[in-house]
């Protein structure tokens, strides 16, 4: 039945408020309405400025009772789906369908985390393939946490595969599958649209028959956008090979007027926008400053074991999520630690999910796409450095509660950690260009380890420049390597600058937000998505009274200060050269250590001072590091002497540090090494290759050495170059084994 009707319905397209028939074939895209915005008044929501919104004429009688069938087969899809026998459609889902299903149109949802999304595009697919279309090609960042919704939509018999580079082995036999027309969606990351294989062997058979395109979180479409992705780019190209008439849908829930404008210019000026309400009734947001981070720990210990259910903790670091994690699991509160670094994601969302943790302390690697309909708070451990993203992160709470919770606490060092995000966001001209240059001399493809050797640049930034040069078109990638094309391709000056403006812009906004003077905060955050008439919700700190207390237990807090500075660092010895041969046995450091990271706020902060202003490392840092090395690390076989890394910039820092060491552990100090050439800052050197060859024959040892093994201080340690390169000179000149030790671990080498 389901099938006949929507036979019968795909027939039509409404052009301009008239019902015209198509004579067999789907409708093409002239006869499709211009962009068009659906508005709140028509989704049952708040109406929209009628200069935005078109009328919608009704159907004939006859063709209103096929709609009405037709919406009555998808609500029981709908049931299916939910596990719900009373479900039916929030305000604009069924719309969507329709628009999809019936017209088949383009169309742009923005409705708020929670919403139902993926509700529209999987009854969609299941109507469309009972109409004997193609299977539904899904482009989504979050394959990883599509897990539920795709054994969600098994229920009413979707069957829905990936392909993703976890599962290589699989290829063949989803491709068998697809050939045999035995898959309803076929869901893939954007990024393996740049995979040659991929676009060869899967996508240029499935393109020609695809029934309907689904872009999941289509703001990542648009640079505008917090979260701007360059494989995007590509979906247009898709796009152009796709049947004429193709249904086209894009989902997303933070996506403003400038984000929405730009995915029309992208996606075509036909494209039905379906916007709803972004407000999130019941979740009661609160600001707290609180710069030290010894305080927002002792208040997440204080605070978190009284409040109802879980929630996610967010950090802007991955160490300072594993610091949250393990704190409160100290204190009784189970929580695990969640970052772009995490191996068993999937088991720790499956915990969260099941109720199993109190918190889990995560970095937006948890980010879109989680789906916890009783997650109870979300508390940003510290500021996001967009509104919008906030408004998506903090919006996982509460989407079946009647009261939840979103606190932000202010940091002091929130500033200089989105500080460093928005200048590192775009590769420079200059580098940009020399790695163009670089292609244009090479007679064949180009890895990349083999372009960081001719270009200083961090590996995952060459990768996004690789990515945006690809998707620009400026290169291609042939096998392992790139490719320079005939293409001309220029620096756009206008949007970098034009970008990083609205990222500073998108602070100021959160420092906003933090303050006290903007009436209601979800009314603020609201306003900034462009929402329409947004009201105070009643129930932020602003409105009413806090829904958590403030205060802060000082014996916590001091607790908390100890922590901070509890655990030493292991430095791990590198075992290959920069080429990748390997360094001999009889060259290689031992394990180290390293009291703190650089980055914190325990033993981090009199580290930078030392290094700072007083050019003078504190007492305290060399009886911690006496106490490191006889009652913690106790190194065996145990050091009988100690040397330092000299520094032609800085020679009395890290000299007089081993001196001061080596009375407290009264062991002799030996100036054993030389620096013989003036090198570049290390942390200047963006990757392995370069970092290892500014070291390269820098350094010589002088002789004789005191016997037995040493103990090599130095102040900072990044890439671990450095010490390995004055490690093998040591080596070499006899001593049994080298143990660096230094005051703190910069970076992720």
């Amino acid at each position: 039945m389901v099938a006949g009707l929507v036979e019968h319905l795909v027939l039509r397209s409404r052009c301009r408020g008239r019902l015209v028939p198509t004579r067999g074939r789907p409708p093409a895209a002239s006869d499709l309405t211009p962009h068009r915005e659906i508005s709140r008044e028509f989704l049952g929501g708040t109406p929209t400025d009628p200069s935005r919104t078109e009328a919608v004429s009704l159907p004939p009688p006859s063709v209103q009772a096929v709609t009405d069938e037709l919406r009555e087969s998808a609500r029981r899809l709908l049931v299916d789906l939910s596990g719900d026998p009373d479900a039916d459609f929030r305000p604009g889902q069924w719309e969507s369908i329709s628009e999809l299903v019936e017209r088949r149109s383009r169309v742009l949802v923005v409705q708020r985390t929670g919403w139902g999304k993926s509700a529209v595009y999987f009854i969609a697919t299941r109507l469309l393939r009972d109409a004997g279309a193609g299977p539904t090609l899904l482009v989504s960042p979050l394959l990883a946490l599509m897990r539920n919704q795709i054994q969600s939509a098994s229920r009413m018999g979707v069957r829905a595969v990936t392909i993703n580079s976890a599962n290589r082995d699989e290829w063949e036999a989803v491709a068998d599958e697809l050939d045999r027309d035995a898959v309803d969606v076929l869901v893939i990351s954007p990024e393996r649209l740049a995979n040659p294989r991929f676009r060869d062997q899967i996508l240029g058979s499935v393109a020609p028959r695809t029934g309907l395109m689904v872009i999941d979180e289509a703001h990542c479409i648009s640079d505008w956008g917090h979260d701007f992705r360059p494989d995007y780019r590509r979906i247009q190209r898709i796009l152009g090979v796709l049947p004429r008439g193709v249904p086209v849908l894009g989902c997303t829930a933070t996506a403003n007027d400038r984000v929405v404008d730009d995915i029309v210019h992208q996606l075509g000026d036909d494209l039905v926008t379906m916007r709803g309400p972004l407000g999130r009734e019941g979740l009661a947001l609160q600001v707290l400053t609180m710069p030290s981070a010894a305080r927002r720990l002792a208040w997440l210990a204080r605070v978190v074991p009284d409040l109802p259910g879980t929630g996610i903790i967010y950090c802007l670091t991955q160490s300072d999520a594993h610091d949250v994690a393990e704190w409160l699991t100290d204190h009784g509160l189970p929580t695990v630690a969640y970052t772009g670094a995490t191996e068993n994601r999937e088991s720790l969302e499956a915990r969260l999910l099941s109720n199993e943790v109190k918190a889990v302390a995560a970095t937006s690697a948890l980010g879109m796409g989680f789906d916890k309909p009783d997650l109870a708070f979300v508390i940003h451990y510290q500021s996001p450095g967009s509104p919008i993203t906030y408004y998506q992160q903090v919006g996982r709470a509460g989407r079946q509660l009647d009261r939840s919770l979103g606190v932000l606490l202010m940091g002091a060092e929130d500033e200089a950690i989105q500080d460093w995000f928005i200048t590192t966001a775009f590769p420079s001209e200059e580098e940009t260009d020399q790695l163009l240059a670089v292609l244009d001399a090479a007679d064949g493809p180009v890895k990349q380890r083999e372009l960081e050797s001719a270009v200083n640049l961090k590996p995952t930034r060459m990768k996004l420049l690789l990515r945006n040069l690809e998707a620009d078109g400026a290169i291609v990638k042939e096998g392992p390597g790139y490719l320079r094309t005939a293409t001309h391709w220029t620096y756009d000056h206008r949007k970098v600058n034009a970008v990083t403006s609205l990222r500073r812009a998108e602070q100021d906004q959160m420092r906003d937000y933090a303050s006290d003077h903007i009436g209601c905060r979800m009314a603020f955050l609201r306003g900034l998505l462009d929402d329409i008439d947004p009201q105070p919700c009643g129930i932020c700190d602003i409105c009413t009274a806090p829904a958590v207390d403030p205060a802060v237990d000082e014996d916590l807090v001091r607790r908390a200060a100890v922590f901070l500075r509890r655990r030493p660092i292991v430095i791990a010895p590198r075992r290959k050269w920069a080429d990748y041969r390997n360094i001999p046995p009889d060259r290689q450091i031992r394990e180290g250590r390293a009291l703190g990271h650089w980055a914190d706020e325990g033993w981090g902060a009199l580290v930078r001072k030392g290094r700072g202003p007083d050019r003078h490392f504190d007492d305290e840092l060399v009886e911690a590091l006496a106490a490191l090395v006889t009652e913690t690390w106790r190194p065996s076989p145990t050091p009988m002497w100690i040397t330092h890394v000299p520094s032609i910039r800085r020679p009395d820092l890290v000299a007089d540090l081993a001196r001061r060491l080596g009375a407290a552990l009264g062991l002799p100090v030996v100036d054993a090494v030389e620096k013989i050439r003036e090198t570049a800052e290390q942390r200047s050197m963006r990757n392995s290759s370069h970092q290892a060859a500014n070291v390269r024959d820098a350094f010589t040892v002088r002789g004789p050495l005191p016997e037995g093994p040493v103990l090599l201080v130095d102040d900072t340690v990044e890439s671990r170059w450095t010490i390995t390169e004055v490690g093998a000179r040591l080596k070499e000149a006899g001593c049994s084994s080298v143990y660096p030790l230094v005051l703190a671990k910069a970076g992720a080498g």
